[in-house]
């Protein structure tokens, strides 16, 4: 894995349009979060939580904004900065890492969004989640289960297989 010394410097102004996006998205009967994706101090996609909207429980802004960048061609995310309102559920942060930008910059820390904000469901809550993540699936809160098949590996090898 390659990491590098980086210079980033936050431009105050995405950070503020991510939180006046969220403000305006919560006036829209949305959730309190927006992303930005931005390439060389322009913005190139803006977007917004949508699970209220919409009722998907995937449609956190940041996973939005990374739909929208793949429906306009992007692929690389190497030289873009993404802005958030907060910093990333285990979700979100699991899509950026994906998504591998430059940096992500983040607006409230999570003990300053859990002051007003509570999310969560029966298996974990904002304060809770990120420890669920480490714990053996067994221990989860979440049921998980290994189902059996006669070779569970079967699509990987395949993939292998067609993709060297």
């Amino acid at each position: 894995m390659e990491t590098k010394e980086r210079q980033i410097v936050p431009d105050e102004r995405f950070v503020q349009r991510s939180v006046d996006l969220a403000l305006e998205n919560v006036d829209a009967g949305g959730k309190p979060f927006a992303c930005l994706l931005v390439r060389d101090g322009e913005v190139v996609v803006e977007a917004t939580n949508h699970v209220a909207q919409t009722g998907d429980v995937t449609a956190h802004a940041e996973v939005q904004a990374l739909r929208i960048a793949a429906e306009q061609g992007m692929t690389d995310f190497s030289d873009i900065d993404i802005y958030i309102t907060a910093h990333p559920c285990p979700m979100c942060l699991g899509a950026l890492y994906y998504a591998a930008p430059r940096a992500v910059i983040f607006a409230a820390t999570r003990e300053q969004e859990a002051e007003h904000y509570e999310d969560g469901n029966r298996y974990m809550n904002l304060q809770t989640f990120y420890a669920e993540y480490p714990k053996d699936f067994a221990d989860r809160n979440l049921p998980m289960l290994r189902g059996a098949a006669k070779d569970p590996a079967a699509s990987f090898k395949h993939y292998a297989e067609k993709n060297g």
